[in-house]
């Protein structure tokens, strides 16, 4: 018995370090294939930051984080009762200059007249005087009558001009006052989902106040980086897969549409099977999201293909 056992021993050790290796081969991730660069990174959307045009308190918010919204759909609507008062306003004072005006206009056509009939007047007495058939004071009456008649038609013609430039004035008031109101609306720029809700209703929002932070789901950017001595290899255009913790089962499409120019070293939260300090290249995929899954700031792995003449392997892993 005890001679069966020393040659059990031994036999049972050897499967048991077999089967382990076994284990240790089937278990760990297939060598990354030729012609394939990995890198992981963090999802990153384009924010767009709205703010406030005008100031006035907020009468009504449609901002709920997480919807989904439409270019032009309603974010907030301000309070537009104190500009509607000041285009109010500047609505009297307009019709007041145009009434104004046609005042002007009124007493400038007989003034005119009246300087017409002036200037025949002393010419006709010029002539008269030379004939001494007029005396020097008919004379001198019929020029200051001129005189008269052209200082009422310049003071007339100067108060039209001031009107005309007042009127105008009042017609840009009207426009900006106009193109405010305008703005107490504050709609969605484009399709988006709203990512911030940054104020509620009855709050007071000023010009350049941030209220609500927009991103666009539908195209995301995956930011990873590649190893100094791989980046040659990477060619703006060539195709990638993306997958992620969350939806470990799914592969996205992606595109590289952007290499940095300068080299740095490794960021702190990237993971890189290598050694932790070395220069490395910031290469950004734009990452197709049609289902609007994917969400800023989740991590995510991606292989990109640098030979496009190699097919896609039936598993990718993450190499160790």
């Amino acid at each position: 018995m005890k001679r069966r056992a020393w040659i059990l021993a031994p036999l049972i050790v050897a499967l048991l370090a077999a089967g382990s290796y076994g284990l240790f081969v089937y278990l760990s991730p297939s060598p990354m294939p030729q012609g394939f660069l990995y890198g992981n990174g963090h999802i990153e959307g384009t924010e767009v930051r709205v703010a406030s045009e005008v100031t006035g308190r907020i009468l009504e918010s449609r901002l709920v984080e997480g919807k989904s919204i439409g270019a032009g759909d309603l974010l907030v609507r301000v309070d537009d009762t104190d500009l509607r008062l000041q285009l109010a306003q500047i609505q009297a004072e307009k019709g007041a200059l145009e009434q104004q005006r046609l005042r002007l206009e009124r007493e400038l056509g007989p003034a005119r007249h009246h300087l017409s009939t002036a200037q025949t007047d002393l010419a006709r007495y010029s002539s008269l005087k030379a004939s001494g058939a007029a005396t020097a004071q008919q004379f001198d009456q019929a020029e200051n009558t001129l005189q008269q008649a052209q200082s009422q038609v310049a003071s007339l013609e100067g108060q039209v001009a001031v009107t005309d430039a007042l009127l105008d004035a009042a017609r840009q008031r009207i426009r900006l006052t106009e193109s405010q109101l305008g703005k107490t609306e504050i709609k969605a720029p484009i399709n988006a989902t709203i990512l911030v809700k940054a104020i509620e209703a009855g709050e007071f929002a000023t010009p350049g106040k941030i209220i609500s932070v927009l991103v666009d789901l539908k195209n995301l950017e995956l930011k990873v980086f590649i190893p100094e001595a791989d980046i040659g290899k990477i060619k703006l255009g060539a195709a990638a897969r993306v997958t992620t913790s969350a939806f470990s089962d799914r592969l996205y499409n992606a595109r590289v549409s952007r290499v940095d120019q300068q080299a740095q070293f490794t960021p702190r939260d990237i993971h890189m099977p290598a050694e932790r300090v070395r220069m490395v290249f910031g290469v950004t995929l734009d990452l197709a999201n049609p289902t609007g899954e994917l969400k800023p700031g989740m991590p995510a792995d991606a292989w990109i293909r640098w030979k496009d003449d190699v097919a896609w392997p039936s598993k990718l892993t993450v190499p160790r």
